[in-house]
């Protein structure tokens, strides 16, 4: 969410930001939200000034009676009814105008970083760099679901039966597959520096409109029905949640995270034959990465973020490239984004298995997150991004690491997390 003073003073600003993100409909929320503030500031001036002439005529009307001066005081009493609701109408809509303010500037897309590609959709994201060679066997590479049952190592049929689609089972060797390069990437990313977490699975709807946009917690969350509880998506949701209303000695930043946690989306509209299998299910574990700091630092930290996921990916002998995501494809807080795709020998294509976004400090306004500085209080930076997520890992190294004889390596890396294995024969 932006800051209703740069807003104010900024608004050419703002309605250039959403031409460059294709949200032209919002751009009238810009001129009605500094209109509504306008009346805002006013009723709240003549509110404050009512109470201060309220605060008066009690002081003088202490007094008149002080020195047995009845008549006079009764006849100041008389003004006090008539000012009190005067004054109770005026904090009513102080508090409607403070409401409708806050609806509008939580559409309002953050402002994106200079260096953000201008394009509509996904399909004009910008190619960055490619780490290890993309490889095609002179074997056929069958569809992951395909791998996976020759080591009867998944069953969606039964997952069906008892859960509906997006679901699966992972049996035998897969689901280790899957254990494994969970604890894999918890021990990397500890490795690294950061501090091991595992957070609540569920958080209150203060938290959603903190973390995301209407139109994702529309489009990603579960609900739980009589509750103000929702499943989480991700768990970066719940590991910014931790600090809401809170205020950070300036000393303790960076705060550097990683996470484990369960994952629940929505994951509605038609899936084509590519997003099948475990590639975009309704469930799914996650290791996830988190940073709070100073806004200063944030530039450098996002770029240590994603390095991460492209040193995990290359440790296990997976060709990864960096798409930097354009304006349309960037949610309405980033402030700049980059995704981690994985090569797939089947498809002779990459496709996403993580993401790294900067949200400036939308998230920390939202959340009421502040940093004690020297100077005084501050909002923070706060940075997320995959670490891994098996679901499409499994797709990624089962793929990479095929052999002709439908054997899996196993990278070196991954070995103690797998009992010694070396290979995996179905």
């Amino acid at each position: 969410m932006l800051d209703l003073k740069f807003l104010r003073e900024n608004p050419e600003i703002v309605k250039q930001n959403i031409r460059n993100k294709f949200q032209d409909q919002k751009l009238p929320l810009v001129d009605e939200v500094i209109a509504l503030d306008a009346k805002s500031r006013s009723a709240k001036m003549e509110a404050d000034r009512l109470r201060s002439e309220r605060n008066r005529l009690s002081k003088q009307i202490g007094a008149l009676m002080g020195q047995k001066r009845v008549d006079e005081a009764n006849a100041l009493k008389a003004q006090v009814p008539a000012e009190s609701e005067h004054l109770a109408e005026l904090e009513k809509q102080e508090e409607e105008l403070s409401r409708r303010i806050t609806e509008i500037m939580m559409t309002i897309p953050n402002i994106i970083d200079p260096s953000v590609p201008i394009g509509k959709d996904d399909s004009e994201n910008v190619e960055i760099e490619r780490f290890g060679e993309p490889a095609v066997p002179d074997f056929e590479v069958p569809y992951h679901t395909d791998i996976m049952e020759r080591f009867h190592g998944i069953d969606l049929d039964s997952a069906r039966r008892v859960a509906g689609n997006g679901f699966y089972y992972l049996m035998g060797d897969i689901a280790r597959l899957h254990s494994a390069v969970i604890s894999y990437a918890r021990d990397f990313m500890i490795d690294r520096g950061f501090t091991y977490c595992v957070p609540p699975f569920m958080i209150r709807s203060n938290v959603v409109t903190g973390v995301m946009s209407f139109a994702e917690m529309d489009a990603m969350m579960y609900k739980i029905e009589g509750e103000d509880l929702y499943l989480i998506g991700t768990s970066e949701h719940s590991m910014i949640g931790k600090f809401i209303d809170t205020i950070l000695p300036e000393e303790t930043l960076p705060q550097t995270l990683t996470s484990y946690s369960p994952c629940f989306r929505k994951e509605k509209g038609a899936h084509g034959l590519e997003e099948r299998g475990v590639y975009r299910i309704h469930q799914f574990e996650k290791q996830e990465m988190i940073v709070v700091c100073k806004p200063e630092e944030s530039r450098v930290w996002f770029d240590r973020l994603w390095q991460n996921t492209v040193d995990l990916f290359r440790s296990l002998d997976i060709p990864v490239r960096t798409l930097e995501c354009c304006s349309g494809d960037l949610a309405d807080l980033k402030v700049k984004s980059i995704d981690v795709e994985a090569w797939s020998p089947r498809q002779k294509k990459y496709f996403e298995v993580g993401s790294c976004s900067n949200l400036g400090d939308a998230q920390a306004r939202r959340l009421k997150i502040r940093v004690r500085g020297e100077h005084g209080n501050y909002l923070p930076h706060t940075l997320n991004n995959t670490v891994v997520a098996p679901p499409r890992m499994l797709i990624a190294f089962l793929e990479n690491n095929l052999n002709a004889d439908g054997s899996v390596r196993v990278p070196e890396a991954l070995r103690p997390y797998m009992g010694g294995k070396a290979l995996l024969t179905p």
